[in-house]
C-alpha cells in the first residue's frame, strides 16, 4: 500500500446508519445538515490524495460485512437512507466495521493505519458526543495529530456536540475549527512539520 501523499486521512464514523430507532429524529435532523461539507470534504481529500476510511457500526448485523451494511441501509426506507446514499463510500474508499464506540477498538483500524503511512487524521460523523469522540480520544492515546471539524460532525444534543468539540479542543488537542473556515490545505500544511 505504502505512504500516501499526505500522511493523512479522513475517518467517517457511523454515516452509514438507518437513524430509525425511537428518538433518533433530532440526530437524523442534524447529521443531514452536515451532508454537503462532509462531500465536500471528501472531495478536497481526494484531491489531496488523501484515503478515506469509514469506520461504521454493524447496527447488530454480526455476519455482514460492508457491502451489506450499506445495502441494507440505502435500500431501507429508514429516515438515515438519503444520508447514507449520498454519502456512500465509493470503491476506493476503506470499510472497517466496529463493534464498539471507538473505532480503534477490536477493529482493523489500528494495523490499516500505519500501513496507509498516516500520522494525521480528520474525524466527521455521528454522534460527535459518543462514537466520534471515543474515536478521538483513542487516536489522541496514539499520537495522531486530529481535525476535527465542527460543521461535519452532529450529534442529537447541540450542547452536547459543543461539549464534546471542547473536550476533543482543550484535553485530546484537536483542530475544531469548521470547513469554512480552515482548509484541508491548510491544515496539512499546518501539521505537515509537527508529526
Amino acid at each position: 500500500m505504502g505512504e500516501t501523499k499526505t500522511s493523512a486521512a479522513l475517518l467517517i464514523v457511523d454515516i452509514i446508519n438507518p437513524l430509525d430507532y425511537d428518538g433518533a429524529a433530532p440526530l437524523c435532523r442534524a447529521a443531514t445538515a452536515i451532508v454537503e461539507p462532509l462531500r465536500q470534504l471528501r472531495l478536497a481529500a481526494d484531491a489531496a490524495g488523501m484515503p478515506v476510511v469509514y469506520v461504521n457500526d454493524n447496527h447488530g448485523a454480526w455476519h455482514s460485512e460492508s457491502s451489506e451494511v450499506v445495502r441494507h441501509v440505502v435500500q431501507s426506507d429508514a429516515p438515515g437512507r438519503d444520508i447514507a446514499e449520498r454519502l456512500q463510500p465509493r470503491e476506493r474508499d476503506y470499510f472497517v466495521i466496529k463493534p464498539q464506540f471507538s473505532g480503534f477498538y477490536a477493529t482493523t483500524l489500528p494495523a490499516l493505519l500505519p500501513r496507509l503511512g498516516v500520522n494525521r487524521l480528520v474525524l466527521a460523523g455521528i454522534a460527535a458526543d459518543m462514537c466520534v469522540l471515543f474515536t478521538a480520544a483513542d487516536a489522541h492515546m496514539r499520537e495522531y495529530a486530529l481535525w476535527v471539524p465542527r460543521d461535519v460532525v452532529a450529534g442529537e444534543d447541540d450542547q452536547r456536540t459543543k461539549w464534546a468539540l471542547e473536550i476533543m479542543r482543550n484535553s485530546f488537542g484537536a483542530e475544531t475549527r469548521p470547513t469554512d473556515e480552515l482548509s484541508l490545505a491548510d491544515w496539512i500544511e499546518a501539521t505537515r512539520h509537527d508529526r
